[in-house]
């Protein structure tokens, strides 16, 4: 007998979830709204959802695009378009990567070129810097760009790819030094080490 109920009531609790959810479904749609004013309606931390400068943003996704497209017609218009990158030149081309987008984002004496973008916080140590965007709109913007080592290495690694293909024997020379230094910076910090440890 209490089985028998038991089972009623769960058979009468799926009509009702199964009622419920066929209301849901066949209610009108909710209209769409596109407006990039609602990317932030969920996040709790409202302060850093307005650092997203969304249409300064698209103008340099924009910009980066159509560099991509136009140089990449290019070089498949002069048959410089490869078929795929050697493993020691994708070895070479990250460790490049790596050093290149440190330099443009973090190095001490490459501070002059971001000045206008961002401001001095303090010294970060190893010869690097921690700075932080000013201004607004697209000043604000490449402020952003340029004091973020993992945003800058895309472009430092489009560049470099680039280079590969157009000039492949400079940039060979010029991400073999950058590889180098991004080398000699890790074999700085392990001799420290292992200097303390003694």
């Amino acid at each position: 007998m209490k089985m028998t109920k038991a089972l009623n009531t769960h058979a009468h609790g799926g009509r009702i979830l199964r009622s419920n959810y066929v209301n849901r479904s066949t209610s009108e749609p909710q209209a769409s709204d596109f407006s990039i004013e609602k990317y932030g309606d969920k996040t709790p931390d409202k302060k850093e959802c307005d650092e997203q400068l969304l249409t300064e943003y698209a103008a340099m996704l924009g910009f980066y695009l159509t560099s991509v497209v136009v140089l990449t017609g290019l070089a498949k218009q002069r048959g410089q378009l490869r078929r795929r990158f050697g493993l020691l030149d994708l070895a070479l081309l990250g460790i490049a990567t790596h050093k290149l987008s440190r330099i443009i984002a973090k190095d001490r004496i490459t501070s002059i070129l971001r000045a206008p973008f961002v401001s001095y916080i303090r010294g970060a140590g190893a010869g690097e810097v921690e700075e932080e965007p000013r201004g607004r709109g697209i000043q604000r913007g490449i402020g952003h760009l340029v004091s973020c080592p993992y945003c800058t290495a895309p472009w430092s690694a489009t560049a470099l790819a680039f280079g590969f293909l157009y000039a492949p024997k400079v940039t060979r020379f010029f991400a073999g030094i950058l590889a180098s230094v991004a080398m000699s910076d890790f074999l700085h910090r392990a001799y420290l080490a292992a200097k303390e440890n003694t």
